[in-house]
């Protein structure tokens, strides 16, 4: 199944100042992960971030948190529960519609615009990314991983995230696979913008 840009939802896990110097290959895992970020927004694909006690881990990398529609703080380790209301809003109340019309006379309801499935990336792949993408997988999200936006201090704590997410179900994607199945076509309007990101 191909990823949808239409179907999709950016979820990015604590790229924060104090915790990236920490992180194994840690400058290609931003790049990715602002790649991924700016195709997100000329796309029109929603652009979330968490960040993990922000008072002793410090923001959101400036560049990246310049492309999120919002970063919500958390203490636990998952941002599943802070998250969730970003990626499924209540559906609006109907206006519009007396009770007295006629079934036939009354405007159809206007369901929101569903987004199912998460793209998700972040750090630390074994703590924070792992807990929140089970989470939301168990909460009935379609989740996809992009292994080389995600990191952890070492290799072998990453490469076990990878491992017990794909055993759990989650599709693991990288940065190139996940912008060239939101274009489909190398006549997008996009594509070039694309091709300048990631040479």
């Amino acid at each position: 199944m191909l990823l949808d840009a239409d179907d999709c939802q950016l979820v990015l896990i604590d790229y924060q100042a104090r915790l990236m110097p920490a992180i194994h290959d840690a400058s290609a895992v931003l790049a990715n992960a602002r790649r991924l970020a700016q195709l997100a927004r000329a796309l029109q694909v929603p652009v979330w971030a968490t960040e993990q006690n922000p008072a002793k881990l410090g923001g959101t990398e400036a560049a990246l948190a310049a492309l999120c529609d919002r970063i919500v703080p958390k203490m636990a380790f998952s941002g599943a529960e802070e998250l969730q209301p970003l990626l499924a809003p209540p559906a609006p109340a109907p206006r519009g519609n007396a009770r007295s019309l006629p079934r036939h006379l009354q405007k159809p309801a206007q369901d929101a615009p569903e987004r199912g499935t998460v793209v998700i990336a972040g750090c630390e792949t074994h703590v924070c990314l792992l807990q929140t993408a089970l989470m939301l997988q168990e909460a009935e999200w379609d989740v996809c991983v992009v292994t080389d936006a995600c990191g952890s201090r070492t290799e072998r704590n990453r490469d076990a995230a990878y491992d017990r997410l794909a055993g759990a179900g989650c599709e693991l994607v990288t940065t190139e696979m996940v912008g060239f199945e939101w274009l489909r076509d190398c006549e997008h309007p996009q594509f070039r913008a694309w091709q300048a990101l990631i040479k």
